[in-house]
């Protein structure tokens, strides 16, 4: 595991009770100006999903049922388990401009809408149809997917991350720092300032003494 990761989980961000998700990351400048510091969005109310019943994730194939675009196929490329929301590359897209000024017009760029989990169904790799899913344990007690008309495993898809690495075949470099390292307590907490410690630790020795001061 590299140090970045470490350090990414420790710099979560804290988000109020009532805050409202969106396509954005929280925490990211898009994401604060849909929620500035200080309002109140509207509540929305999301139909719980439980972690054992969820069964879409980034890389799928699934095929959209409603809308424009039923009956295409694509790849979830993006997962937001708050809102009950999947991405599909490419579908379900709508248009909107993009640095506009007042001496410009801007350019129009697509942008996928999201679509929830009961919009679309995933696709079973036998016959290539959508298909209901079921979790059932396999002999070595491993949860897999699997489709409720043919029968066949549907594995979970390794999925890439923004700078192309799949954490499931990630492999320790020479030059990344190990675990161990990373979580080892080099630095002991004391009572002297950073002179003292400077000083002590640089063998210095300071024979002079502070006179008294009277303030009043």
């Amino acid at each position: 595991m590299r140090l970045s990761a470490l350090l990414a989980l420790a710099a979560k961000v804290t988000l109020p009770p009532n805050y409202r998700y969106g396509m954005s990351r929280p925490g990211s400048l898009a994401d604060k100006r849909r929620n500035p510091p200080g309002t109140r969005r509207r509540r929305v109310a999301v139909e719980p999903i439980s972690d054992e019943d969820w069964h879409l994730f980034c890389g799928d194939r699934v095929e959209i049922l409603e809308g424009k675009d039923a009956g295409k196929q694509g790849k979830v490329v993006q997962v937001i388990r708050q809102r009950n929301w999947v991405v599909v590359e490419g579908l379900n897209t709508h248009y909107r401009y993009v640095g506009k000024a007042p001496g410009t017009r801007g350019i129009m760029v697509p942008s996928e809408a999201p679509l929830l989990h009961r919009q679309v169904k995933l696709v079973d790799p036998v016959d290539r149809k959508p298909t209901e899913v079921q979790w059932k344990f396999t002999e070595a007690g491993e949860r897999v997917r699997v489709s409720a008309r043919s029968g066949r495993i549907i594995p979970k898809p390794e999925f890439p991350r923004s700078d192309g690495i799949v954490p499931e075949t990630w492999t320790d470099g020479p030059k990344d720092t190990s675990v161990e390292d990373a979580l080892e307590k080099t630095y002991v907490p004391s009572l002297k300032t950073l002179e003292e410690e400077v000083m002590e630790a640089m063998g210095i020795q300071e024979p002079r003494r502070h006179r008294k001061v009277y303030w009043y």
